[in-house]
């Protein structure tokens, strides 16, 4: 049996970012197709997993003018400060929030809780259709349409819609299908996720570590505990992930040290490969890739998934303006080449300085090269002793584009109706 539909709009991958750009584009009154392969609320959905997500000022903003923010920042964890320091090296850096007039550097939310609400809100849109658990098994694109087909519960089903977004993470079968490639460099790492209780509280201090075997971040919790990112070899996480709970209590507090005391009651870990990958171009016919399905980052600097929102909130704002276009022709196409070509020069900056910044610092803190290490450490001193220096690096929050979205800036996409 098949059955087919058409809409406005086909969003691949109904995660954090193509639940929140369905949730955007809700007040244009679009007919909207969302498709994910996971069940809802399922904890294999990243939306709905263990994980924790470090959220830039900018991420807040845009999800305060959603009206999503006031519904999910009783269980975010505001980030005071943020110290940086490299295991045997005597530089490090802090940057502080109040130093730099913010109420905080940044907040630190669990998956399930922005996830939850993303959906509870699509659940009162009535343009918005969603197909879960479904599998995506072809796309494909003419002038006019791209139709995708999938399968859900032994049932073929396709949609015809004017534009696709690829919000399906770094493997997109979008990306495939619409004829683009995309480059993969492997960092021969792996990152294991989890949490763990400080004997000290944290104090909503965030630590980024760097040792000769990779990154340890440590991010502030509610309930003080701590959400811990380890990066090692593939084989040593490997053999970490094998350990019992002590012994990888051990591991991790050999890696950090003791700036928080005993870290004890270790939680669910998860281990994930890690890789940059970049596709080719991040628009192709009547296709946008978003997110992961455009740049897949190392977790180095917190900055994945907030640059995944940019990518959304810009995609709203060029389909806001095309929707409301005086030409009758390009009325209410979101697929329109125009629109398209617009969406990739104003997201091409903020993409290409955040992949080489964020690919840089790993590369940088990789190398063991003495002079390298020396350099490290003079450069996190420097940067300690540099107010200009922490300034400029605060403005991760907002990323670098020529000009930031409406959402961004606190804007509702048309007139009022972004509540």
């Amino acid at each position: 049996m098949t059955a087919s539909a058409t809409a406005d709009l086909a969003i691949v991958g109904g995660g954090m970012v193509g639940a929140s750009l369905a949730v955007m584009l809700a007040p244009l009154g679009l007919s909207i197709a969302l498709i994910e392969a996971q069940p809802v609320e399922s904890a294999a959905q990243p939306s709905f997993d263990a994980r924790t997500t470090a959220l830039s000022n900018g991420t807040r903003k845009i999800l305060s003018t959603m009206g999503v923010w006031d519904a999910v920042a009783a269980e975010a964890t505001p980030i005071r400060s943020i110290h940086i320091s490299e295991r045997g090296r005597l530089g490090r850096a802090v940057i502080d929030a109040a130093e730099q007039s913010l109420p905080a550097m940044g907040y630190v939310l669990p998956n399930r809780v922005l996830g939850r609400e993303l959906w509870r809100r699509l659940a009162g849109v009535p343009g918005v259709v969603v197909h879960s658990p479904a599998t995506v098994t072809a796309v494909s694109a003419d002038e006019q349409a791209v139709t995708v087909a999938w399968e859900q519960m032994g049932i073929a089903s396709s949609v015809s819609a004017r534009l696709v977004v690829a919000a399906d993470g770094a493997n997109s079968l979008v990306r495939t299908g619409s004829g683009l490639g995309a480059t993969r460099r492997d960092y021969a790492q792996c990152a294991i996720v989890t949490s763990a209780s400080p004997s000290q509280f944290h104090e909503h201090v965030a630590y980024e570590r760097f040792t000769d075997e990779g990154p340890v971040a440590v991010l502030p919790l509610g309930d003080g505990r701590c959400a811990i990112v380890l990066t090692l070899p593939p084989e040593a996480a490997t053999a970490a992930m094998q350990l019992d709970d002590a012994g990888f209590l051990d591991l991790v507090q050999a890696r950090f040290g003791w700036r928080l005391g005993r870290l004890t009651a270790l939680g669910r870990r998860d281990c994930y490969p890690l890789a940059l990958t970049e596709a080719e171009d991040n628009v192709a016919a009547r296709t946008v890739l978003v997110g992961s399905a455009a740049q897949g980052l190392h977790p180095i600097a917190g900055q994945g998934f907030n640059l995944a929102l940019r990518d959304a909130a810009t995609l709203a704002e060029v389909i806001a303006d095309s929707a409301l276009a005086a030409a009758p022709d390009e009325r209410r196409d979101p697929g329109a080449p125009a629109l398209l070509e617009r969406y990739r020069d104003w997201r091409e900056r903020d993409r290409r300085v955040l992949i080489s910044f964020t690919d840089g610092l790993v590369r940088l803190f990789a190398s063991p090269l003495p002079p390298l290490r020396f350099a490290r450490s003079l450069g996190l001193l420097a940067f300690d002793l540099s107010p200009s220096a922490k300034s400029a690096m605060s403005g991760l929050s907002r990323g670098f584009a020529t000009a930031q979205p409406r959402l961004a800036r606190g804007l509702p996409l048309v007139g009022g109706l972004v509540s």
